[in-house]
């Protein structure tokens, strides 16, 4: 698979009564194809946001969209544009980082989470220093992350359900 300079193709998802922001690295394969975050069908994503919201597990875009807006959960990922292979993380490079005052000049998100390592590092390096917000990472919920069953992932993302009332983002 070749290397491609990729801008990303999905519109940040947010309401004017969003109170958390989800950011991952960059949209996968699977997700660019499908136009919407968390589209590959290994990812467990949603299971894991199903399983903390104690809800259903969407299955298809429109249901993904409502989830979000139902439960006032942002959803973007930290990079503009980058040169890739495929949807590999490591391959990631040339890094042009989303100016996330789109969301958070019109949304009170009180705390920002990131979807793994490579989201937390871009995170931390291009984005933090410009808004200085820390954003708490989260184990990635990517096939890729197997050490992690779906029940250690829905344990470690219970947090985020904690942040949907008045919780001070202070309190992570």
């Amino acid at each position: 698979m070749k290397e491609e300079k990729i801008i990303h193709p999905i519109p940040p998802l947010y309401r004017e009564d969003s109170r958390i922001l989800i950011l991952g690295s960059f949209p996968s394969v699977k997700s660019r194809e499908s136009a919407f975050f968390y589209g590959h069908p290994q990812n467990r994503f949603w299971k894991v946001m199903a399983a903390v919201f104690e809800d259903s597990v969407p299955t298809d875009v429109p249901q993904k969209r409502e989830f979000l807006i139902r439960h006032r959960i942002a959803a973007w990922d930290v990079i503009h544009s980058c040169t890739i292979r495929g949807s590999s993380d490591a391959s990631i490079k040339d890094v042009v980082p989303n100016d996330l005052t789109v969301i958070l000049d019109h949304a009170p998100i009180g705390q920002i989470f990131v979807n793994g390592k490579t989201a937390d590092k871009m995170y931390r390096k291009y984005i933090e220093p410009v808004i200085g917000r820390k954003a708490v990472c989260l184990p990635s919920t990517s096939p890729a992350n197997a050490a992690w069953s779906l029940e250690k992932l829905t344990e470690a993302w219970r947090c985020v359900k904690v942040c949907q009332g008045d919780v001070s983002a202070d309190t992570f």
